[in-house]
């Protein structure tokens, strides 16, 4: 296997080197580039995939496993997970502080643009979604709806990853090659864990409000954010079920006591950095990811019963949207984001995602806006105005 170490002070033209298939993660900490595969382990479940990588890269001279997982990891899950050494590594700082230098790409506009549900529908879902809340006695559950454009000529999926990293100057921009030619790619604002050593970190999202151009509307939204109960009703099912999760593997936790209000170019979150340590430091970055994916902030708590719910409501299988995506190496550490302000690409035909956290008092309507807005990510990236 061929490791090579791009400079460190030009980690953007790590982006020129992509190539369709390429695996690609720019965060506020270093960016990583995997190109070729030395070899792939595809497996249904996540924590057997993390032993037999750890077996791969004790055995051999790969530095680092790559990869992604879907949204489903149960047995009834419709893709599995999928990690690549890759046979040629390359590593820089992040690349956002330099993104500004880069040239934006042009994009072919779509012909078509078809909602999945229509609009009218996914309201209707989010309202029958709240009333089967208290029927499961869920605290939570997180419906999303896709978009679907289709191109006249296939657009480049290196393209769209630059306008990406252009556009977000902070947070998680990846591209992921899947199986068959598609590559599906991203800017998320969540980190789902981050591993050096014993330390752990973790950054859950859950509660959002929309940007304005306005600078005075703008922090208005985001104070309104912060004061908002539905909101930081929806972030604490979150934090307190992830939390509990994370317990076994650490003996030490530090859970601030309020959350704080963090910006994408297009929308204001709630978020909570949570620290802590791991008790045994045999645990791996995939271990912890795998324990903990889904978070309600992607699906709902009860979590199982959540998922069950959201599978039978939503009108397609998610496959890795609000998957996570990320990498590990021989010593257990890695970083791994969530898998959301995102799209699949393939040939002429692409689709992005959009969801949103229901709770009791969400209101339908404003649940079909904020997926409106979560889609400006994808659509920005493209050159195309909202739809």
């Amino acid at each position: 296997m061929t490791v090579t170490h791009a400079p460190v002070d030009r980690p953007v033209q790590l982006v020129d080197e992509y190539a369709t298939g390429d695996f690609f993660l720019a965060s506020a900490g270093h960016t990583i580039l995997g190109s070729g595969v030395a070899q792939e382990v595809v497996d249904p479940d996540p924590a057997r995939l993390s032993a037999r990588l750890r077996d791969l890269l004790d055995a051999s001279s790969a530095p680092v496993a790559v990869g992604i997982l879907p949204f489903d990891t149960t047995p009834a899950g419709t893709v599995p997970s999928r990690m690549v050494l890759p046979a040629v590594l390359h590593r820089a700082g992040p690349a956002h502080p330099q993104a500004a230098a880069l040239t934006r790409a042009a994009l072919p506009s779509p012909l078509a643009v078809r909602p999945v549900p229509e609009p009218r529908r996914h309201v209707e879902t989010v309202a029958e979604g709240i009333r089967l809340l208290a029927e499961h006695r869920l605290h939570k559950i997180v419906l999303a709806r896709a978009l679907d454009l289709e191109f006249a000529e296939p657009p480049a999926p290196g393209a769209v990853l630059r306008n990406l990293v252009k556009d977000h100057p902070r947070g998680y921009t990846f591209a992921a090659g899947l199986p068959g030619g598609a590559t599906f790619l991203g800017a998320t604002p969540e980190l789902l864990l981050s591993r050096t050593g014993r330390n752990v970190s973790f950054r859950p999202h859950a509660g959002s409000a929309p940007r304005s151009d306005d600078p005075l509307r703008d922090k208005e939204n985001g104070r309104a954010l912060f004061a908002s109960t539905k909101d930081r009703v929806e972030h604490a099912v979150v934090i307190e079920s992830m939390v509990e999760c994370l317990r076994p593997f650490c003996r030490r936790l530090s859970v601030p006591g309020e959350p704080e209000v963090v910006s994408t170019p297009t929308i204001w979150h709630l978020a909570t950095r949570i620290t802590g340590e791991l008790a045994d430091p045999e645990v791996t970055a995939l271990d912890v990811a795998a324990a903990l994916h889904p978070t309600p902030a992607v699906c709902g708590s009860p979590t199982d019963a959540a998922r069950r719910l959201v599978t039978g409501l939503e009108p397609f299988d998610r496959d890795f949207y609000a998957g996570a995506v990320g990498w590990v190496d021989a010593n257990g550490d890695g970083e791994w984001a969530v898998a959301i302000r995102c799209a699949e690409l393939a040939g002429n035909r692409m689709r992005l995602y959009a969801g949103g956290g229901i709770v009791a008092d969400s209101d339908p309507e404003a649940e079909l806006a904020e997926t409106s807005v979560k889609f400006r990510t994808l659509l920005r990236a493209m050159g195309v105005a909202d739809v």
